[in-house]
């Protein structure tokens, strides 16, 4: 039941069923029996969320491996381990995943004052790397 949705020719969306469990914390385990993948949530949109993003990382990797990716089984197919569970359809985007893990350097224009360049240029800073430094350091803020 793999189904590839495609929205002009960029974006590529896979869909997966997925098993979702609340557990007696009110958080939710959730199983991709496809992927042979398992992840958890705070809440069910997080479970929805994580389940996501987990079965795009697993994607990616086996494309990266270059392997095929498994083919999605029916949803009637899929059936919760007990009266808790419910199964759900998972849309899986590998492009929203390729984005937000790109390692790919992009050109960026800057102004600074003067001297602080003559100042950096004069002990040899990389100021490339300096600003990444300094952006992941503001991001995990």
């Amino acid at each position: 039941m793999e189904q590839d949705y495609r929205k002009g020719d960029s974006t590529v969306k896979y869909v997966y069923p997925a098993c979702f469990y609340r557990e007696d914390d009110g958080r939710y385990s959730v199983e991709i029996p496809d992927l042979n993948l398992a992840t958890f949530g705070d809440d069910l949109p997080d479970a929805m969320y994580m389940a996501s993003d987990a079965a795009a990382g697993r994607l990616l990797l086996l494309l990266k491996d270059g392997e095929t990716l498994p083919g999605a089984s029916e949803l009637k197919d899929i059936l919760p381990e007990d009266e808790t569970g419910f199964v759900s359809l998972l849309c899986v985007d590998l492009d929203a995943m390729r984005a937000s893990h790109d390692e790919a350097p992009i050109k960026k224009t800057l102004t600074i004052p003067s001297w602080l360049n003559h100042a950096a240029e004069r002990k040899n800073i990389n100021f490339s790397a300096t600003l990444k430094d300094a952006l992941i350091e503001k991001l995990a803020r």
